[in-house]
């Protein structure tokens, strides 16, 4: 059965009647508590009698129409409304602000939030982005009521920004964010207002891998922007955790006077190689590389190395190809992880590797990378020096971060808003 959607906008600001159908007052705002329901129920609504703001329970409503709210018996005896911790007030809350559609990682406009009666209980359902529900704010009753519903987006998709909210205890909970990749989360930031982007920045800050994996995920602007508010330890906290490639870039971005307490604040494995990412240009084979990577002996087995794959902590886009090396460790050849997993167990590392690997130095500049990369279809390339030892790794995807156009994602839409 298709539920009858009660629009927001046409209720707020309607009559408040008593049980005889008498005007006593006017409704001002609907109240939910979100938590753990797809589709949070109303709890009641706050009205204004005589000058005053009360608190309406919602069991003590008979009826709710686009007409106005009507109060069970015949009596008013209603309490002063007072905000409690955890409520929303749908229209001085969320009406016309900022939402989080979760499905498709995009900001949306409450231009109207809808309600419907779902088992005898009144729930909000979803949410209106388009124009009808601000037409139907300014113009006259009797015409917005000729205004059709328009696409509604459901509240189980949502996540509302709190931190504008009066209440306490409140914020974004994590869950929700938790289902979306990182890039998608940055996104969200970066198209959202700086005290949006706090909030969404807190909220996965529960999880320090995540929030590491976004900010790694963010322009340098949104980076430094975000990170200036923290402190030294808490900037390098964070750091810790990022890949060190993308530490020293953003340690970089830092305010010259910050750089060295927060590198000093780096656990000491973390803070090693960063420095080392730090003595070459941002733009060369050496600053864009990644010192994690996996270089075996090439008297390893095939079945030794597929373990010690397994085992490694390295960043997976370094873990695609192997690199095997002689006793002195210089490199004699590389096997990508397909390679592996076709070879016979115990054949030698060396005996199944390909000779001759395609390497850069670390001064290669950008261009020289890319042609590089491209020649030879690589999606990673390691970093020598001038006795064949194995610096560090390019991946393709920081090639492409680099020669993608400031902005990009704004040029494509990809952190528009959906009205």
């Amino acid at each position: 059965m298709a539920l009858t959607i009660l629009h927001l906008s046409s209720l707020v600001r309607s009559p408040l009647l008593d049980g005889r159908g008498e005007r006593v007052g006017r409704v001002e705002d609907a109240i939910v508590r979100p938590g753990g329901e797809a589709h949070p129920p109303v709890s009641g609504l706050v009205a204004s009698i005589g000058g005053r703001e009360l608190f309406v329970p919602i069991w003590r409503i008979s009826k709710l129409t686009s007409e106005g709210a009507r109060l069970e018996g015949e009596t008013v005896n209603l309490g002063k409304f007072e905000r409690r911790p955890g409520e929303l007030l749908l229209a001085r809350d969320l009406s016309s602000r900022h939402l989080i559609n979760v499905v498709g990682a995009r900001l949306i406009r409450a231009n109207e939030i809808e309600l419907a009666c779902v088992d005898e209980t009144w729930r909000v359902v979803g949410v209106d982005p388009s124009s009808r529900g601000v037409l139907r704010r300014i113009l006259p009753r009797p015409l917005a009521r000729k205004i059709g519903p328009g696409p509604i987006v459901d509240w189980e998709s949502i996540e509302p920004f709190v931190a504008h909210v009066p209440s306490a205890r409140m914020r974004i909970p994590y869950r929700k964010l938790a289902r979306l990749r990182p890039a998608q989360i940055a996104d969200l930031v970066e198209a959202a207002s700086h005290e949006e982007g706090e909030e969404i920045i807190e909220a996965v800050g529960q999880d320090h891998e995540l929030e590491a994996d976004v900010f790694e995920e963010l322009d340098p602007d949104h980076q430094r922007e975000f990170l200036s508010s923290r402190s030294d330890e808490e900037a390098a906290r964070l750091l810790a955790t990022m890949a060190p490639d993308d530490a020293a870039d953003l340690l970089a971005d830092l305010d010259q006077e910050r750089r060295m307490p927060v590198l000093e604040a780096l656990p000491a494995k973390q803070q090693a190689k960063v420095r080392s990412l730090l003595s070459y240009h941002p733009e060369t084979a050496g600053g864009l590389m990644s010192p994690d990577f996996l270089l075996l002996a090439e008297t390893t087995s095939v079945a030794g190395a597929l373990e010690a794959v397994r085992a490694s902590e390295a960043p997976p886009e370094t873990l695609s190809t192997i690199y095997a090396s002689d006793d002195q460790g210089r490199l004699v050849g590389t096997a990508s992880i397909v390679r592996l997993v076709k070879s016979e167990p115990d054949a030698r590392l060396g005996d199944v590797v390909e000779p001759d690997p395609v390497t850069v130095r670390a001064d290669a500049d950008l261009l020289a990378i890319v042609r590089r990369m491209s020649d030879f279809n690589l999606s990673a390339t390691p970093v020598v020096d001038n006795d064949q030892h194995v610096l560090g790794v390019v991946t393709v995807d920081d090639v492409l971060e680099l020669l993608m156009p400031t902005g990009w994602r704004r040029d494509f839409g990809m952190t528009a808003v959906q009205e």
